[in-house]
């Protein structure tokens, strides 16, 4: 099937009214290889239905309100993989680099006495410099990303150790308002319900404004119908989600700190001449370089976008531990980054994906995690659980590209 035939069926999917020219448009992208989020979700079901069928626990409202709070941290990370991933490269370093910002944190805040807000600007721009330094060394030498960054892996957790030093461990004040941040601040209801009734506004008049100007373009667009019915749905959604977390602590802010950075990165991803170019550079490196893209530019600025999400990650993983020592970004952080991206549906052939992919996958593997150990299961089966779930992604990945490519949607 060619491309004009494909994009001809797409424009007489979006003339479609209402739920039914929706599910519709769902349903034949989905025959075309273009599944999105639908297998995360389906996938999220799965294990949410399972792991409550083994313990009825999991899916309190306490226990999802932990989830949250612990998926907040390691999914920014995963944010910053996805930019790289949709160029088509990799970073190995962002647990090295996270543990080395959360260290660089506590000495400055705690050994040193700066103030706190100096201290997370310090740390932040150390993120920053690494991933312009990475950028360097792959744009002037051409050494692949993968050497780059296992380089980068093992000189930041070195350098980590020297900058906690002898003891090994720094302890964050209790009280400063970072750790409080990270482990006690909850959004009141009346703000959440807010945020809700916002964000579904937020998601019609975007829907309608981009509908405007397609329509004056002489395309076809979405119906008010159909952008009423999403706007509607998400509005109950979040609704819901804000009252059965309300039955405890609520939403807390550092999940919220998470959700508003992955909107920004959907905003600029999907909607800015930067974001249009990241996926064009993931697509084809080379037909971007011939229609006039700064490549260079592009890769540059999606390293420094990764090792700066990854300093943030370890700045707030320190504040929910009250502090930073020599496991700080060790683990399973670095993987657990890496696979929420994958998982969350971000091609590793680059070019496709989205900001949302990060707070899915994080989602998911945290789910994993939490079911687990309320099951008193061991960390084996957590690694084993994950790692086919990962490879189930890739997979589904593969196949969904195959499928993309003999309906000319590749």
């Amino acid at each position: 099937m060619s491309t004009v035939t494909t994009d001809r069926q797409d424009e007489r999917l979006r003339d479609r009214d209402g739920l039914r020219g929706a599910l519709a448009d769902v349903v034949e992208r989905a025959r075309g290889g273009d599944l999105g989020v639908i297998p995360v979700v389906v996938g999220l079901v799965v294990i949410w239905t399972v792991l409550q069928i083994l313990n009825p626990i999991f899916l309190s409202s306490a226990n999802l309100v932990n989830l949250t709070l612990e998926s907040a941290a390691v999914g920014i990370i995963s944010l910053g993989i996805v930019c790289v991933l949709l160029v088509g490269q990799i970073d190995l370093s962002v647990g090295s680099v996270s543990g080395l910002s959360g260290a660089v944190l506590a000495v400055l805040f705690v050994g040193q006495g700066l103030p706190v807000w100096l201290a997370i600007a310090a740390a932040v721009i150390m993120g920053a410099v690494v991933g312009w330094v990475y950028g360097q060394l792959f744009n002037r030498f051409g050494v692949p990303s993968f050497v780059i960054t296992l380089a980068g892996l093992l000189a930041f957790l070195g350098l980590q150790l020297y900058v906690l030093g002898t003891k090994g461990s720094i302890n964050l004040p209790f009280d400063s308002g970072l750790v409080n941040f990270a482990q006690l601040d909850f959004v009141p209801a009346w703000l959440s319900y807010t945020f809700a009734v916002v964000a579904a506004v937020w998601l019609f008049v975007t829907g309608y404004l981009h509908a405007q100007e397609r329509r004056k373009a002489g395309l076809s667009a979405r119906s008010v119908s159909t952008l009423a019915v999403r706007s509607a749905a998400l509005l109950v959604v979040l609704a819901f989600v804000v009252w059965y977390l309300g039955q405890t602590r609520g939403v807390g802010w550092m999940f919220v700190f998470f959700v508003a950075l992955v909107l920004i990165m959907h905003y600029l991803l999907s909607r800015t001449k930067w974001g249009r170019a990241v996926y064009a550079v993931g697509g084809n490196v080379e037909a971007a370089r011939r229609a006039g893209i700064n490549v260079r530019a592009v890769y540059t600025s999606v390293f420094v976008l990764c090792s700066t999400f990854a300093a943030v990650g370890g700045i707030l993983a320190a504040a929910r531990l009250a502090a930073a020592n020599q496991s700080s970004g060790g683990g399973d952080v670095n993987l657990n980054a890496i696979a929420a991206a994958v998982i969350g549906g971000t091609s590793l052939f680059g070019g496709r994906g989205t900001a949302f992919g990060a707070l899915l996958g994080i989602i998911v593997i945290q789910s994993i995690s939490s079911g687990l150990t309320l099951l008193n299961l061991d960390s084996s089966i957590r690694f084993v659980v994950t790692g086919a779930v990962l490879l189930l992604a890739v997979i589904v990945d593969s196949v969904s590209r195959r499928s993309r490519t003999s309906h000319g949607r590749a």
